[in-house]
């Protein structure tokens, strides 16, 4: 026999077939309960009006069998009506409460589900994380000049794996002595001489380092010490390249470039 399906029983089995988590199910599960708890609550209304009108009859039957108006048998008639209908008001009632104990149980199984599907998702993302440490990304663009790691080594926190060179933002330093600074400054053009290309390459002078070179030495030296020798010192000036070199000349770092400022 062919029957259409309830809204609960279609909740139920979409939950079911679709939601893996276990979740679904439980609201599932949840919504029948509450739907019965429903309509017990109108099956309750429905047997209190029952019982009031049978209790209604039968007051009227009393009255009329001490008139002898009605026979006894229609008397014990009301009273029966009057007792059916206060019994099924009780058995409605207990549906009732145990359709509320239902509810209380699917609302515990709704937040059991709720509390693996929340440990599930930061077990995924806890998996997730330790998956992205296993991808290094680069901090800039360029290409692998040294390579110190092979395929199924062992690699520690802040070992080096490669060095890369960068393929953009390309800047020469140059070394000036200090007595040939009075007339640099930022903005000047440069002209380039790289001796693995020979002819002329231009630039801009980016910016002056505020110290020499030397203070920024693994030891650097300390003149008051009571011999001192006076030494020019070098400035490191660092120079844009804006025209000359490129793809086709590309600056390798370490390479020689002779630097003159054009200064006015």
């Amino acid at each position: 026999v062919d029957r259409h399906p309830s809204a609960d029983e279609v909740v139920a089995a979409l939950a079911s077939a679709g939601d893996r988590s276990g979740e679904g199910q439980a609201v599932a599960v949840l919504r029948t309960a509450s739907s019965q708890r429903d309509v017990g609550d109108a099956q309750v209304l429905a047997a209190r009006a029952q019982v009031t009108k049978a209790k209604a009859d039968l007051a009227r039957a009393k009255e009329l069998a001490a008139k002898q108006i009605i026979s006894m048998a229609q008397l014990d008639a009301a009273q029966a009506a009057f007792d059916a209908a206060s019994a099924t008001l009780t058995a409605t009632e207990r549906q009732v409460t145990a359709a509320t104990s239902g509810v209380s149980s699917a609302q515990a199984g709704v937040r059991l589900a709720q509390a693996r599907l929340a440990a599930a998702r930061a077990a995924r993302d806890n998996a997730a994380l330790q998956l992205s440490y296993t991808t290094i990304t680069a901090p800039v663009g360029g290409t692998v000049s040294r390579k110190l790691v092979e395929v199924g080594q062992l690699v520690q926190a802040g070992q080096t794996l490669m060095s890369i060179v960068s393929d953009s933002g390309v800047f020469i330093t140059a070394n000036f002595k200090e007595t040939q600074l009075a007339r640099i400054r930022v903005g000047q053009k440069v002209d380039l001489e790289v001796d693995a290309y020979g002819g002329h390459a231009e630039g801009e002078v980016e910016s002056i380092a505020s110290a020499t070179g030397a203070k920024f030495a693994l030891l650097p030296p300390d003149n008051a010490t009571g011999n001192f020798t006076k030494v020019v010192q070098r400035v490191p000036v660092r120079i844009k390249v804006t025209k000359g070199l490129g793809p086709e000349k590309p600056l390798r770092p370490g390479m020689s470039v002779l630097a003159n400022v054009i200064v006015p």
